[in-house]
Formats: structure tokens, sequence, C-alpha cells
């Protein structure tokens, strides 16, 4: 299948960051450090703020302190921030390991703010990889509603569209933290929308091979995230009968960059459950224009769910990762 971005793309990364999410700044420091150009830290795994300090200590790791950072927001569309995910990433989202405090300190304005003003400057050179909830995201749609179809699209983790949730029967935490900012996200008028969803992540695993490698080949950004994966393949050993972890969000963000060949996806609409009911976070595919009513009135926007990539996209992402010149 056709890749959604090119060389010319820049990307704009939305995150919660925990483990996995630093794995994916990892990735896209080592193979589109120098079109990575705004990070926004969004309540999720952790705090907003608390993702934004751990984002601010990997670049600095990285010697990328020039990326700026703002920081998203902190409670979803409806109800409040419900503390995170301390079971799965730690109570610091690294998994207890130590980052160096940075000087890098925070840019003033928060992250809609930031979207915004990279929508203005790269405006369809721009592509947007959200691996949080997506409140921050459909904030900024507020605050611009002609933003999807201004940019080169979106690349999101989340849902759970053939498989079982992650957080509830239904839903994948992503979507499930906050399913009315996920339904606005959705229903935009994207150029295109790509959903890497647990039915593909669940599929590509690190395991402790992966990582070894990652720490010997990479340098202080590498070897720190390597070191935060033992957390996770401590919290997903249980479940899986192997110590191995899901690759969720670096996924999200190779086939972003295009890296990682997506072999089989879903083309049509995607929907969310907003009720209140055990299925709030569920996500579906309208059976039939009549099915579900669109959310706008009117638009209909037809997702590229991801269910299948490449076998090699462990290797590539670890290639990805190590390589960061630091």
């Amino acid at each position: 299948m056709t890749d959604t971005t090119t060389p010319d793309t820049v990307f704009y990364l939305d995150c919660d960051t925990g483990i996995d999410d630093s794995l994916a700044i990892a990735y896209l420091l080592g193979t589109a450090r120098d079109r990575l150009v705004g990070i926004g830290a969004t309540s999720g795994n952790v705090s907003a703020a608390a993702g934004a300090e751990n984002t601010l200590r990997l670049l600095g790791l990285a010697g990328a302190t020039g990326i700026p950072v703002a920081l998203g927001e902190h409670h979803p569309r409806r109800g409040e921030f419900d503390g995170g995910a301390p079971h799965v990433h730690g109570a610091d989202g690294v998994g207890g390991v130590a980052l160096p405090v940075t000087d890098a300190r925070l840019v003033a304005e928060d992250a809609v703010e930031l979207l915004a003003d990279l929508v203005e400057r790269h405006g369809e050179r721009l592509h947007i990889i959200a691996i949080a909830p997506l409140t921050t995201v459909a904030r900024a749609l507020d605050v611009v509603p002609d933003l999807a179809s201004r940019v080169d699209g979106i690349t999101l983790m989340g849902g759970a569209v053939t498989v079982p949730g992650n957080i509830t029967p239904f839903a994948e935490a992503n979507i499930a933290n906050d399913a009315d900012g996920a339904a606005h996200v959705l229903a935009a008028d994207w150029h295109t929308i790509t959903v890497v969803p647990l039915d593909v992540t669940m599929q590509h695993r690190f395991e402790p091979r992966h990582t070894a490698r990652l720490a010997r080949d990479g340098g202080p950004l590498a070897q720190a995230v390597s070191a935060m994966f033992e957390a996770y393949f401590d919290f997903y050993e249980p479940g899986l009968g192997v110590r191995a972890a899901p690759l969720h969000d670096p996924l999200a963000a190779a086939i972003a960059v295009g890296d990682v060949a997506v072999v089989d996806a879903l083309h049509d609409e995607l929907h969310v459950d907003v009720t209140d009911s055990p299925e709030r976070g569920r996500t579906f595919r309208a059976a039939s224009p009549a099915t579900v009513p669109p959310s706008d009135g009117g638009r209909r926007t037809t997702v590229t769910t991801v269910l299948g990539v490449g076998d090699d996209a462990a290797d590539r992402i670890l290639r990805g990762a190590a390589s960061d010149p630091r």
C-alpha cells in the first residue's frame, strides 16, 4: 500500500509520554529528527505536566532540546483525568528509570496554540501523529475549525475494532480516556486519517533480545528506553505468557513515517460509542450509511484502519530507535 507521507512531510507528535511513547520518540528522533517540528503532551498514561517533563528529559538525552514541547490538555472533554496508568508505566510514566534533569523548558504557548502555529507555518506539509488520548487534537479542531483540511493528515494509535479492548472489554485506552474527543477527531474532514488499533499493535512486540540490542547499539536515549521496558515486560508477561510487550505507539509512528508497510487495512467510517453504557469508548465501523448519522450533520470521513503490517515491523522500529546519532 502507498505511504501516506513524503520526505517533505513534517510531523507534530501528540503524546502522553509513558514507556511506549518514549520508544516512539526515540524512533522518530532516529528516523525523522529534522522533520519533528513540535510535540504536545496530553494527559493519558500520566498527567500532561508529567508527560511534558518526561518528553523534555528524553529530548535532553538525545541532544534534541531545540524541538518545541508544549503542555496539552489535562482533563478530557467530559469528566476529569483519572490518574493515568501507573500499574503499566510506573508512577512516573517511565518505569522508574531516572532520567537526567534538563535545562530545556516548555514553550510559552500551549499545545493547541503550538499546533495552530505549525498549521500556519507548514500547512499541507504537516502530518499529525497522535499517540495519546485525542483531547488536545480535538481542542485544536475547535480553535481552528478547518485544521483537518489544511494539513497532510493524521495517524493515530487507538481503538480496537475486531479484538477486545485493553481498558474495558470493549474499549482501548487512548479512545476510552476521551471518547468524546476521539469521536470529534474521527469525524473531522481530514485528507487522510489512519488509525492504528490494538488489532495490529498487539501482533508486533519487543522481546528482551530487542531491548538488549537497543541498549548495545543506541545512545543514552535508547539505553534509557531499553531500561524502561523491564517494567513494561513485567506488566505484559502474565497476560502474554512470554516476556514481551506490544509496540502500540512506535508502530503508529513508523507507519506515519512510511518505514513500516501496511499490508491489510479497512477503508470505511469509524465511530466511537460516546454513551454512558458499558461500551463507552468502543470503536466500531458503520455497517451502512444509514446505521450511524454523521456527528457533523452531513460529512462522512473515510478512515484507514490498519489490520496488518510487514513482519519486520519490530526490527525496523529497533533500527530506527537505535540509530539516533548521539
